[in-house]
């Protein structure tokens, strides 16, 4: 299930400087400069949708939303090295080899559609949001147009720094206890820690409310459907991954944003308080204020799976918003 296409999707492959093996889906095939006049004739090439999967992910989280953005725009969502069908290095396992991943797959992009490819907007979701901050740190925001960051806080860790403590960090894995903790089940708890994450990322199942109508069949798909995702991950990997992730603290990278940044939070996340995501609206805000905006969503951290009517329409209305800032004044 996880390894196929999705609807109106194909997968397509790039080597990084390291010789690992990037898959990603696309959702209109790339072919060489000299069919500018292809790309020219669909409009879609000009405007690059980038959707970044979170830790132990892939592309595949993103089924219930290829179909409305790909309508208008050109949709491509990676699978980040150590996840879906990208490759298993030994090393790597750091959010900034993942930038540096992301910033060779952006430049490969263009140079497929260099004639075409005119914005790009990246909608990084948990951790593919962190990839973007460090993305931001190391090469500029000179690539993107504008940015997306969903249901992510910019410290993991409890920090004595700008006081950084339970309203603000994650909620299970803040401390070096805690990430210890969280390193065994991803080495060995198996199953388990795969259903666990499903537990706190679904709203519907973290803080469940009255009216929530999901039946026992659909939470029965939904688990097997995520789980199914995260055991194609090694978890000695991902472990070491998520040492790194959840000590980096990205709170200054936040002030170097410079384009439209849109910042979705769900209300029933078990992953964050909502008060260590609004931290990146305002340190945004407290440089550029005319930058960030921000909505909450009734569901949880997988706000884009269990409300992706929501989310797609969101998605395009800031991606419009973007491309009409960056049109020049007549």
């Amino acid at each position: 299930m996880a390894n196929i296409a999705d609807p109106g999707m194909q997968y397509a492959y790039h080597k990084t400087n390291d010789d690992c093996t990037l898959a990603f889906q696309t959702s209109l095939p790339l072919v060489a400069d000299d069919a500018s006049t292809a790309a020219a004739a669909d409009a879609r090439y000009r405007t690059c949708v980038l959707l970044l999967h979170g830790f132990s992910g892939s592309s595949a989280y993103f089924a219930r939303n290829y179909a409305a953005l790909s309508a208008r725009f050109w949709v491509v969502a990676p699978d980040m090295r150590g996840h879906g069908r990208s490759g298993r290095p030994r090393g790597g396992y750091h959010v900034a080899r993942l930038a540096a991943d992301l910033r060779e797959l952006v430049l490969h992009l263009r140079a497929s559609r260099a004639s075409a490819l005119e914005t790009v907007v990246p909608v990084g979701c948990s951790i593919g949001a962190a990839v973007l901050w460090t993305y931001v740190e190391l090469f500029g925001c000179g690539d993107f147009g504008g940015f997306v960051f969903v249901d992510q806080a910019p410290l993991q860790d409890r920090s004595p720094f700008g006081g950084w403590g339970e309203t603000r960090a994650h909620r299970g894995c803040y401390d070096a206890p805690t990430t210890r903790a969280a390193q065994e089940a991803w080495m060995r708890g198996g199953a388990d820690t795969h259903r666990a994450l499903v537990r706190d990322c679904l709203g519907y199942r973290h803080k469940p409310e009255p009216g929530d109508d999901v039946s026992d069949e659909q939470r029965r798909r939904d688990e097997d459907f995520f789980t199914e995702i995260s055991a194609q991950c090694d978890g000695e990997w991902l472990a070491k991954l998520l040492a790194d992730h959840t000590r980096y603290d990205h709170r200054e990278a936040l002030e170097l944003i410079t384009v439209p940044t849109l910042v979705m939070a769900g209300r029933r996340t078990g992953c964050f308080p909502l008060e260590g995501m609004q931290e990146t609206v305002r340190r945004i805000e407290a440089v550029r204020p005319e930058l960030p905006l921000m909505s909450v969503y009734d569901s949880g951290h997988w706000l884009f799976y269990e409300e992706p009517e929501k989310f797609n329409s969101e998605i395009i209305n800031w991606v419009d918003k973007v491309i009409e800032a960056r049109l020049p004044v007549v």
